[in-house]
């Protein structure tokens, strides 16, 4: 879905557990790059580059991918992306998702209870499933972190980025506000359920508590769009809503 010019929201789809689950990276592009803002769920890449040429965009032209954060679900494909692009393609994301990013570290979610929880599963869910899902968590895809960004940073691609500082999702969570189309790009500190915004899902957010003071720093920026990693666009007197949501107690 267009935005903007240059600036365009993606919907990824992929079976979570025998029920489809969209998510939606954000692709910008002008004359001298092409952004991806995070990459989907691991083994989309071919509905992720569809999508980008479905654009107009020749997906060979990417040159940068930020990540929001280290979730599964945002670094699926990133791996991938590098791997089979014939141009380097630069990889930003915060200092504190970093060492998850580049597979220094094991992601947050992926627990030892979280992959022992695998055998745990009903009977009707297949063997190869339950082996994918452990070989995955095991060893998620990883690429190395080119560029260290946090709140403050102004990316001068594809008109202007702003980077936000908004922990409590996951410790490093960012998230981009885009100056020309006035849209933020939430990753997951924000989700659209049911046609409303809403702050970060509590059953998904690591410190409530700090992503309920990161909705504080949004409502600094002049938002007309707003980008849910979960959800989609919401575009409802967005900066009304940020304020009531950020006045709510966790």
């Amino acid at each position: 879905m267009l935005i903007g010019q240059g600036i365009a929201m993606l919907s990824i789809a992929a079976p979570v557990l025998g029920r489809p689950d969209t998510v939606h990276p954000v692709l910008l592009w002008d004359d001298h790059d092409v952004v991806l803002a995070d990459t989907g769920f691991p083994r989309q890449i071919d509905q992720l580059i569809a999508a980008i040429d479905c654009l107009g965009v020749d997906s060979r032209r990417l040159s940068r991918i930020i990540i929001t954060h280290q979730d599964i679900d945002h670094i699926g494909n990133l791996q991938q992306l590098i791997e089979d692009s014939p141009e380097r393609i630069e990889v930003s994301a915060h200092i504190l998702e970093k060492p998850y990013v580049q597979g220094d570290k094991r992601l947050l979610r992926f627990t030892e209870k979280a992959i022992a929880s695998i055998d745990l599963l009903p009977d009707h869910v297949p063997e190869s499933f339950r082996k994918g899902l452990k070989a995955l968590m095991l060893h998620p895809p990883r690429a190395e972190v080119n560029r260290d960004i946090a709140g403050g940073d102004r990316l001068p691609w594809c008109g202007g980025l702003v980077v936000v500082d908004t922990p409590g999702h996951t410790p490093g969570h960012i998230s981009l506000y885009h100056e020309p189309s006035r849209c933020l790009i939430a990753g997951d500190a924000l989700v659209v359920r049911d046609g409303q915004l809403w702050g970060a899902d509590p059953h998904t957010t690591l410190d409530p508590a700090a992503a309920q003071h990161s909705l504080s720093k949004l409502s600094a920026f002049d938002i007309q769009t707003v980008v849910c990693y979960h959800g989609g666009l919401y575009n409802e007197q967005v900066n009304e809503r940020l304020t009531e949501l950020a006045n709510e107690t966790v």
